[in-house]
């Protein structure tokens, strides 16, 4: 069974950082299309940010832009997301999402369907 394992959630202040985490459990995911959606409390899952399988290409929500940098690992096959400037906006728990997605990523890889593999999630909580 494929896993994708989040990491690096937890309490901030407003106006702090996070940097979450996602590792696959095989070496599969390095040709994937890797997304990060968020579910805050009372809401529907929406997009937050996505990277193509080789890190060429970036698409992020307009209410991250700019505040939000996805990445992935050189040698391993984990997936960043730096949160810069958090608000209590961004409280939510954070999913990591993987699949071969073929084409620009937008707007595709923008749709939480487009994905088959999950991670658990990872709360963040942003205190004002």
């Amino acid at each position: 069974q494929v896993q994708l394992v989040e990491s690096g959630g937890g309490l901030v202040q407003a106006g702090g950082s996070l940097r979450l985490s996602c590792a696959p459990s095989e070496r599969t995911f390095i040709s994937y299309t890797m997304g990060w959606f968020r579910q805050g409390p009372g809401k529907e899952r929406e997009f937050v940010s996505a990277i193509s399988w080789n890190g060429a290409d970036t698409a992020y929500a307009d209410s991250v832009k700019g505040r939000f940098t996805i990445s992935r690992g050189d040698a391993e096959n984990t997936v960043y997301l730096q949160m810069n400037s958090l608000s209590p906006e961004d409280t939510a728990v954070y999913y990591c999402a993987a699949d071969h997605i073929v084409g620009p990523l937008v707007p595709r890889a923008t749709i939480h369907s487009e994905y088959h593999y999950w991670g658990q999630g990872t709360q963040v909580t942003v205190a004002s």
